[in-house]
C-alpha cells in the first residue's frame, strides 16, 4: 500500500501549486527539513524566506506581507506555532483578520522520539479557540494538496496540521475537499467513528475488524475541526445513537470537545480515543500510540465495549 507522510505531501503540494499560483510565499523558522518546505525552497528560492529560530517575528512579518496582497504560508513545528508565537498569531493575524496561513508539522505523540518538548497535543484546542481562525487536519496526501489549494483560495487566517509518520490513502480518487465539510468514508448503522488526521486510517482499520464481529461501524473523516460539519455529525449521531472520536491530541479542546459541542442540541453518548491529559515521552511513534491507547486496536476495543453495554443502545 502506497504511503506518504502529510508533511512530505505538504512540501510537494507547495511546489505543484507554486506553478499554478504566484501570489504566495513560504516562511520558515529553521526547520525546513522537518516540515518538508525544503522542497519548495529548492524549487522556488526567491519565494522562500528564512527567519531562523524566531517564530514570533515570523508571524508578525507574515501579517505585514498579507497587507500587500501576498499570502504567506508560515511553517514550523506545532508547539512553536501554537505556543511560542501564539500572541502574534492572535493579535497580529487573527484580530485584524489577515490572510495568513499557518501550517505546522510535528503534531501529537506521532512526533515520537523528539519527546514532550516537541509533541503538540494542545494545538487544535488553542487555534480552535481563537476567533477568525479556521482549523484543518487532513488525513492523506490528496487531502493535503486539496486543502492547501483551498487555503490559497479562501481569505482569512487558517491553521493546518500535517504529520510525521507515513499514512495510506483514505479518500477516493473523486474526493473533493471543502472547508467545513466532513466525509463519509464508510457507511454503518451500529456506531459512528469520527476521526481526524492520522487517526482516520486507524479508524478504518478498526471498522474493518469490527465488521468481522458483525458490528457495522460508520467512519467519518472530519478534516475541518473549525468550522465543524454539524449537519453530518448530527445526521450520524441520530443514525447510530453512539459515537467514538479519534484524535492524536489532548482529550480537552480538540475533536472530542468539538463533536460534543456540535451535537449538543441532540446529544448521544460520545466516547473519546485521545491523549488522556498527560504528557507522553520519547519513543517510536507506533509504540507510543499503543502505550497511550490511540492505535487501531484501541478504537476497535472501545467500540466493542460500547456496543456491548446495553446502557448506550
Amino acid at each position: 500500500m502506497e504511503k506518504e507522510s502529510l508533511r512530505t505531501a505538504f512540501g510537494k503540494s507547495l511546489v505543484r501549486l507554486a506553478q499554478k499560483y504566484d501570489n504566495f510565499v513560504v516562511f520558515d523558522a529553521d526547520v525546513a527539513g522537518g516540515t518538508c518546505t525544503h522542497l519548495f525552497r529548492n524549487a522556488f528560492p526567491d519565494r522562500f524566506y528564512q527567519f531562523g529560530i524566531a517564530e514570533q517575528n515570523m508571524m508578525s512579518a507574515a501579517a505585514g506581507f498579507s497587507t500587500e496582497g501576498i499570502i504567506p504560508f508560515v511553517t514550523c513545528y506545532a508547539v512553536f506555532a501554537s505556543m511560542r508565537a501564539i500572541e502574534q498569531a492572535r493579535n497580529s493575524i487573527a484580530y485584524p483578520d489577515y490572510n495568513v496561513k499557518i501550517v505546522a508539522s510535528h503534531v501529537g505523540i506521532d512526533v515520537g522520539p523528539d519527546g514532550v518538548s516537541h509533541q503538540a497535543i494542545e494545538d487544535l484546542a488553542i487555534y480552535r479557540s481563537i476567533p477568525n481562525f479556521t482549523v484543518i487536519s487532513p488525513a492523506d496526501d490528496m487531502e493535503v494538496y486539496q486543502a492547501t489549494e483551498s487555503m490559497i483560495n479562501t481569505y482569512g487566517p487558517i491553521y493546518m496540521r500535517t504529520g510525521r509518520s507515513e499514512v495510506p490513502k483514505v479518500n477516493l480518487p473523486e474526493y473533493k475537499f471543502k472547508i467545513g465539510k466532513g466525509t463519509v468514508l464508510r457507511e454503518g448503522a451500529d456506531i459512528t467513528i469520527v476521526a481526524t488526521g492520522i487517526m482516520v486510517h486507524r479508524a478504518l482499520e478498526a471498522a474493518q475488524q469490527l465488521s468481522l464481529k458483525n458490528i457495522d461501524a460508520a467512519v467519518l473523516n472530519i478534516s475541518t475541526i473549525k468550522p465543524i460539519d454539524k449537519e453530518l455529525l448530527n445526521t450520524y449521531s441520530k443514525k447510530t445513537g453512539k459515537m467514538v472520536t479519534c484524535e492524536d491530541h489532548n482529550i480537552h479542546g480538540g475533536l472530542f470537545s468539538a463533536v460534543l459541542e456540535a451535537i449538543s442540541s441532540n446529544p448521544v453518548p460520545v466516547f473519546p480515543i485521545a491523549i488522556k491529559d498527560v504528557f507522553a515521552e520519547s519513543g517510536d511513534s507506533f509504540e507510543l500510540a499503543k502505550k497511550y491507547n490511540i492505535d487501531s486496536k484501541d478504537i476497535y476495543q472501545l467500540c466493542i465495549e460500547v456496543k456491548k453495554n446495553e446502557t448506550f443502545r
